[in-house]
Parts: C-alpha cells; sequence; structure tokens
C-alpha cells in the first residue's frame, strides 16, 4: 500500500496496531515498513518515531522494531482513542471512556460551580440552552449539536480550574466525536439528556456544587448506558 505521506502511513500503522493486526510483541524492521508501504525511510523513520512516543513501539538495537503491550500505551492520547474506536475493540473502548467520564466529569462540574467567572458560567449556561434548541428540533446527530457539545463538556472542565481535569478535554471530545461518526448518537437525545445539560449549568451559574455534581452523574451515567448493548 503507497503511502506518500507521514500521515497516511502513521494512521495505517497505528490503525493495525490498536486492531490487533499486529500482536504484542511482534518485531518489524525498518526495511519490511519500506516495502509494505512504499515509503521512504525517512518517512517510515518518523511514523515510528511517533508511535514509539505513544507507547505503541519500543526499538532496539539489534532487536527491531517491537510492538508493545496496550499497558504500555499513552491511552488518553487523541489519536490511539481514534484507532481504537476504528477496530474490531471500538464498544469495549467506547464503554471505559465513559467509565472515565463518570468517574471525574462530575467532580470537574463541581469544581466549575465553585471556581468559575462569570464569563464562564453564562457561556455554560448559553451552550445548554443551544443544546436543549437542537436536541428539540431533532438535531441531535448534526454537526452543530455536536460543536455546542463538545464546547460545553470542555468548558466545564476548564471551568473546573483543575489543569489536570481540563487535559481531560482531549479524550471527552474524541469519545464525542467519535461516537457521532459512528452513528451511535441519536437525532433526539434520550429522555432527561437535555434536561440534565441545563440543570448542570444552572447549578453552575447558582454556585451550587453538590447539585451541579449529582446532576453530572445523573447525566453521564444516563449515557453510559446509552451505549451499553441491549440486555446489558
Amino acid at each position: 500500500m503507497p503511502a506518500d505521506l507521514h500521515g497516511d502511513l502513521l494512521d495505517d500503522l497505528g490503525r493495525r496496531i490498536a486492531a490487533g493486526e499486529l500482536l504484542d510483541g511482534e518485531v518489524l524492521t525498518l526495511a519490511q515498513l519500506e516495502a509494505d508501504y512504499g515509503a521512504s525511510r525517512t518517512l517510515v523513520r518518523e511514523a515510528v518515531r511517533v508511535l514509539e512516543s505513544m507507547g505503541m513501539l519500543a526499538s532496539r538495537r539489534r532487536v527491531g522494531i517491537t510492538v508493545q503491550p496496550r499497558i504500555r500505551w499513552d491511552e488518553l492520547d487523541p489519536k490511539i482513542i481514534q484507532w481504537t474506536l476504528a477496530g474490531p475493540d471500538r464498544q469495549q473502548h467506547l464503554e471505559a471512556l465513559m467509565e472515565l467520564r463518570v468517574a471525574v466529569e462530575p467532580l470537574a462540574a463541581a469544581l466549575a460551580a465553585e471556581r468559575a467567572s462569570d464569563d464562564q458560567r453564562v457561556e455554560i449556561r448559553r451552550l445548554a440552552e443551544v443544546l436543549d434548541d437542537l436536541g428539540h428540533r431533532g438535531l441531535g446527530a448534526s454537526a452543530e449539536y455536536l460543536d455546542a457539545d463538545l464546547r460545553f463538556h470542555a468548558l466545564v472542565l476548564a471551568a473546573s480550574g483543575n489543569p489536570l481535569l481540563a487535559a481531560l478535554e482531549r479524550p471527552v471530545h474524541e469519545v464525542l466525536t467519535g461516537r457521532t461518526r459512528l452513528g451511535m448518537h441519536p437525532s433526539t437525545p434520550a429522555p432527561g439528556t437535555l434536561e440534565q445539560h441545563l440543570r448542570v449549568a444552572m447549578d453552575i451559574a447558582h454556585a451550587d456544587a453538590a447539585a451541579a455534581e449529582q446532576h453530572s452523574r445523573e447525566h453521564l451515567r444516563g449515557v453510559w448506558h446509552e451505549i451499553l448493548p441491549e440486555g446489558r
């Protein structure tokens, strides 16, 4: 498969590793990758370096380029999330990402209620109202809804005032985007979804940390159950 661009080679190789097509412990060589992709040694080296930085590959003299066990991967890297959601472990990974969101976003909402600036409180409420309007018009699967949803959750994380929580905007962005891209977001959001966005926004606006945490958790647990297969 010819690959003229660094990004093409990187995405295909990363996707193959994430999908389990290249197994943990498998040893690759630069020459092999050059032949497989019809790419230059320079492009192959660049892609390998990026995947090494993500923990997916490791290069050692006299050994070669070895595929690493998943436990060593940077699981919050947006590229790894994208590649995994494109592969056979999509459902399992979506559930894992939602478990992470349920664990941390309610705390971020509580902290935002205590620490958000006046401008942030106004904007969070405005975005919740945009989501409510779009959702009630059956546009829950639209690009406009996704954009407002991304900005709502990113702003709540940022308004927490905790830079580590704010950094989780990247994986949250990928799981929200991936769910829409995969056709898993309903045109009409599930009952309670829009109302919970509004409740969280109002709780933050009124500096009610306990209520913000509770309503955020209720909202996220609802979304979590939405993505579970029937019967679970």
